[in-house]
């Protein structure tokens, strides 16, 4: 078995940075869970939601956009979604392979990280139809991410019986 490349959160660390530890570990998380399975597997709906492993790894990455960039810092980004179709970031197009999927995540919590690097965590939002803090929000990451993790570790064990990490 291959070393966990996961970075443990620290045992004593400032309220920030044990949040911030404690998401990426998360988000690292999300990447290990997939290591390994073909792409074909990654893309399989298997569930009757329609949701696939890599329909995970695509919504989290929106859930990062919406949250860090639109919501705390205001900027204006796109996103897939609309009234007609509310779940359109789960939906792995043909054109999108599990590599863009995957670096579409990794580059959404970069730049979640570089945001939050510059604030505190009682920094409100700067979107005027938000009041939620900079807490708030990496508290929720936290559960949404973690919650998605265990998703993801109940359809790669339907995959090829993989369990945990």
């Amino acid at each position: 078995m291959a070393p966990d490349p996961r970075i443990e959160p620290p045992p004593s660390a400032s309220e920030k940075e044990t949040l911030e530890a404690f998401l990426d570990y998360h988000r690292q998380t999300v990447v290990l869970k997939c290591a390994g399975v073909p792409e074909e597997e990654l893309r399989r709906p298997m569930v009757v939601s329609g949701t696939s492993m890599l329909g995970i790894v695509k919504h989290l990455g929106f859930n990062e956009r919406w949250w860090f960039q639109e919501v705390f810092a205001a900027r204006d980004v796109e996103f897939p979604w609309n009234d007609a179709d509310p779940d359109a970031e789960f939906r792995i197009e043909e054109h999108e392979t599990a590599e863009s999927v995957f670096d579409f995540y990794v580059q959404e919590c970069d730049k979640s990280r570089a945001i939050v690097a510059g604030a505190a965590l009682d920094d409100v939002a700067g979107n005027s139809k938000s009041t939620r803090s900079l807490r708030w929000i990496l508290f929720h990451m936290l559960e949404e991410t973690s919650r998605h993790n265990g998703h993801l570790d109940i359809l790669r064990e339907m995959i090829d019986g993989t369990t945990g990490q």
